[in-house]
């Protein structure tokens, strides 16, 4: 029986999607004694974990490559061994269309491959972050199309990741996991799963709720951080201080949390699960305006930037077509090697499509594509720097050696308060 084998870790896990959820996931299950295989398309990926290497910045070369020598954690691109799999995780991408709808075809893809290979006694978990309803109203009927049910024949459940990449102090195993099932049974068989490697699992009634969990929470992010970019646009206007200001409001020990302004939103998260639940109350009808009004905020920060460079670029009487303009970090957040919806991107198209000639440097990340030019990253030696017409931090890595980067440079945009304490009149700060 299933149960047995999840209380005795003698079940045999798969872990669809290997990437900043799905790897973290597999790793902490082997790590915990249970055998792993995880799935993904990517040919390289499956190579690498197999070589006992990681290609994610929080995940140990040396952890996946002792798990894998002790046959605990392997990879593969079939997924014919779903067959043989009592619990399969569903960990793939989310994103959102061109027209900001939710692009729910990862999901679907990986729910057709258990389908196709499920058999009876299986426990299914859906861990992409998706609008609720997902599970319930299209994962469910999809599996039960080869005649086997939900909540009897096989388990079904919802269980949103809360993976925070670069971040020392949280990790898989002691975020909080909500988990809510089709069925108490689902609920339960899946919560002991969790409970084998996890600190502490939250049962919720269901798995609308669940989903639900991880949307409220992203879009609280998202909504905040709108008003702080507008707080930080107010304060530029009226020539006030917008990190002074939130550093003496922080003081507050009650009724006030701390949210800080940016050039933008990015990650595989913020930018994308407050508007899957925009989508679905549509769909009923309701107009989230909160929701709407802070990605218009938040998508508009990037050309915020723009502006500011602009600035800066007239007061040393240049323009923007023919300067030389460079960022520091694409990647979305600090000491990742994530770059996914980073707003560096957004700058980089606007100021190129005003003429400026392009560069970067991001040590976590080696090379990027964008409006069809491939870019590698550059190491901002003292000639670079002074070649540069204006510098950008975007994202404020901790490798970054800012005191070159204030001597050296002619003007600078920083958008992250990386030089709090730095003088100059070439600083231009958000």
């Amino acid at each position: 029986m299933l149960k047995e084998k999840l209380k005795a870790k003698k079940a045999k896990i798969g872990i669809i999607g290997l990437g900043y959820v799905g790897l973290p996931l597999a790793v902490e299950f082997a790590r915990q004694g249970f055998s792993v295989v995880g799935i993904d398309n990517d040919p390289k990926r499956v190579r690498q974990i197999n070589k006992g290497k990681s290609y994610i910045t929080d995940i140990k070369g040396s952890i996946v490559n002792n798990l894998v020598k002790n046959r605990k954690l392997r990879a593969t691109t079939s997924f014919s061994v779903i067959k043989s799999l009592d619990s399969i995780s569903i960990c793939v991408p989310t994103p959102l269309t061109k027209t900001k709808d939710p692009d729910i075809s990862f999901i679907m893809s990986a729910t057709d491959a258990v389908k196709k290979y499920i058999s009876k006694g299986q426990l299914i978990i859906l861990e992409s972050t998706t609008y609720p309803g997902t599970t319930e109203e299209i994962i469910k009927p999809k599996l039960e199309e080869g005649g086997l049910k939900a909540g009897k024949d096989f388990f079904l459940a919802f269980s949103p990741e809360r993976i925070d990449p670069g971040n020392e102090q949280y990790s898989t195993k002691n975020i909080p996991k909500v988990i809510g099932g089709i069925t108490k049974k689902c609920t339960s068989l899946a919560s002991l799963l969790y409970g084998q490697i996890m600190d502490t699992v939250i049962p919720v009634s269901s798995t609308r709720v669940a989903e639900m969990v991880k949307i409220l929470e992203n879009t609280f992010r998202s909504v905040n951080i709108a008003l702080v970019n507008e707080t930080a646009q107010m304060c530029g206007r009226l020539g006030i201080d917008v990190w002074e200001v939130i550093e003496v409001a922080g003081t507050k020990p009650f009724g006030y949390m701390a949210f800080y302004p940016g050039p933008g939103l990015g990650g595989h998260c913020i930018p994308v699960d407050p508007l899957f639940l925009s989508w679905v109350a549509k769909k009923t009808g309701f107009e989230s305006r909160f929701i709407n009004l802070a990605d218009q905020v938040n998508s508009n920060m990037p050309q915020f930037v723009v502006n500011k460079v602009v600035d800066a670029l007239n007061s040393h009487k240049k323009s923007v077509s023919g300067s030389r303009i460079h960022i520091f970090g694409v990647a979305y957040k600090k000491d990742v090697s994530d770059s996914r919806e980073s707003p560096a991107f957004g700058i980089l198209s606007i100021l190129k499509s005003k003429g400026a000639i392009m560069s970067y440097t991001d040590p976590y990340i080696k090379d990027i594509e964008f409006d069809g030019i491939l870019l590698k990253t550059k190491k901002p030696s003292n000639n670079f720097l002074d070649k540069i017409d204006c510098s950008i931090i975007v994202t404020d890595h901790s490798v970054f050696d800012y005191n070159t980067i204030v001597k050296k440079s002619k003007l600078i945009v920083d958008t992250r308060n990386a030089l709090k304490g730095y003088k100059g009149k070439n600083i231009f700060r958000l």
